[in-house]
């Protein structure tokens, strides 16, 4: 790298950082404020919704880091536009596309610190968080376990083994006791919240344990009554945001050879892929706005544009995805189209600007 180069990647740098420190800002704010309904139940109270927040701050700028480098590309290169610094560099007889090569070297340090916080650092902390704060909220109630969620209330301990990102979780088993004596278990493939204080369980298979005998039945459907809160069961609920690369990728072979569902899990494993590799595509879209129609506008206009571009390919893409598991769709083309398309735009259009 030049000094040409290592000046213009500095600078991308530096201003996504800055965007990226106010949208985290933002967010974690947001965060924090959406908490405040949730505080004085059981044991949650400000201090621990805090830390909730802060918790998930790694998971905000996995989030928002694509935006971040929009905004940051078309801030710093538009700062170098408006005071003409880009301009002497094509007068120079550097072309547009070599111009390219350190602001997308620029996107690929993005990129590489995103793959970072989405593997080691974002899913822990916001699972940490997601049970702390179920735990605190569910204070008169015992919990144990992190693979599998139990929970203990009265005579019955409760266990989910696997489980959806919706109000139903499968592979459920629950134990009766009477002090240190087992006196039942049932198994249920699938419970759901029924009315307050009601879940209802169905296909359930039960063993009972007498004296001197074993009684088993099964029954379509019971209803038990419970103190558990619902949000206990968001604990066994395996959300796709909340995986690693390599999590989602055992998940989905688990899924496989147990003959389940893989598509949410699928569209999110290359959707996360995909979203790495837009990183640097969003970043290098930032060249031909600053050559062209935001060469001369004010850091506020581009930071309003970055703001709508990010904005609208957030939404396009949560969209696609969406449709993409409503009507069946391959996984591998819905998670890769929105960066695919962006990314041929942007192709043409640093192609076509002078």
């Amino acid at each position: 790298m030049n000094t040409l180069d290592r000046y213009l990647y500095r600078t991308v740098l530096v201003y996504a950082c800055m965007a990226l420190a106010v949208l985290i800002t933002l967010g974690g704010l947001f965060l924090f404020i959406s908490q405040q309904s949730d505080i004085g139940v059981g044991d949650y109270r400000a201090a621990d919704a805090l830390v909730f927040t802060f918790l998930n701050l790694p998971e905000q700028a996995f989030e928002l880091l694509p935006i971040g480098a929009m905004i940051g590309a078309l801030m710093g290169l538009g700062h170098l536009a408006s005071g003409s610094e880009l301009v002497v560099t094509r007068a120079s007889g550097v072309s547009v596309w070599r111009s390219a090569w350190p602001v997308g070297l620029a996107g690929l340090t993005m990129a590489l610190a995103m793959y970072g916080i989405g593997e080691y650092v974002a899913p822990p902390m916001a699972q940490l968080a997601k049970r702390e704060k179920t735990t605190s909220k569910l204070a008169d109630i015992s919990f144990a376990g992190s693979s599998s969620a139990w929970v203990k209330d009265g005579n019955l301990i409760l266990r989910v083994q696997t489980g959806e990102v919706d109000q139903a979780f499968g592979g459920v088993t629950l134990f009766e006791l009477d002090g240190n004596r087992l006196l039942s278990v049932k198994r249920a493939e699938r419970i759901s919240v029924a009315d307050p204080g009601h879940w209802r369980l169905d296909n359930v298979s039960t063993t009972r344990f007498g004296d001197d005998r074993i009684e088993s039945e099964v029954v379509p459907e019971i209803t038990m009554t419970s103190s558990v809160n619902p949000d206990f069961l968001g604990l066994a609920a395996t959300d796709p945001d909340l995986l690693t690369l390599r999590g989602l990728a055992s998940y989905i072979d688990h899924l496989r050879r147990n003959s389940l569902g893989t598509a949410v899990y699928e569209i999110g494993f290359w959707s996360r892929i995909a979203r790495l590799f837009a990183v640097i595509v969003v970043t290098l879209l930032a060249l031909p706005f600053v050559f062209g129609p935001l060469r001369t506008t004010g850091a506020g206009a581009r930071t309003v544009i970055g703001v709508l571009l990010g904005v609208v390919f957030f939404l396009i893409t949560g969209m696609v995805e969406k449709g993409g598991q409503l009507f069946g769709l391959n996984p591998v083309i819905v998670g890769w189209l929105p960066t695919a398309v962006v990314g041929f735009c942007t192709f043409v259009a640093i192609s076509r600007t002078r």
